[in-house]
């Protein structure tokens, strides 16, 4: 998700979700992959102005956000992805091969212009997080 996007003072989920369909998806449990990299954005963002969050809420969000998630190692070389208009989007693709998901969940425009190029180079999906909510209703529900 597009979290600079965000208006008010509510937190968002972190930039980007990757859901892992491994028996936790198939019992409907939505499981956010991260590696060293990703897990550090969520810090970065809850630190934003916009949120008004003290140092004790971001680190009671991110108690309550990174227990749910699986760690994922990003092999070197990293697994071959499309090229992407920002670099520093290409980690979420490599995370979402690497820990063969099903969907990559995000707002960025830079990933989302990519959805047929990384399905045809024999990988699942990006998508919105309306997409997802739609394709996958009793996941989230």
């Amino acid at each position: 998700m597009e979290t600079e996007r965000s208006s008010g003072s509510t937190v968002p989920p972190p930039a980007h979700w990757i859901t892992d369909e491994t028996g936790r998806i198939s019992s409907s449990v939505l499981v956010p992959l991260v590696c060293t990299t990703t897990a550090q954005e969520p810090v970065r963002v809850l630190a934003y102005p916009k949120f008004r969050l003290s140092s004790q809420d971001q680190e009671e969000l991110l108690a309550d956000y990174l227990p749910y998630t699986q760690t994922i190692q990003i092999p070197h070389p990293p697994p071959a992805v499309p090229e992407c208009r920002d670099p520093m989007d290409l980690v979420f693709m490599q995370l979402a091969v690497a820990g063969l998901a099903k969907v990559l969940v995000s707002g960025d425009q830079d990933l989302l212009v990519l959805t047929d190029k990384f399905a045809r180079a024999g990988h699942y999906t990006i998508m919105t997080m309306a997409a997802f909510v739609s394709a996958y209703p009793a996941v989230v529900s």
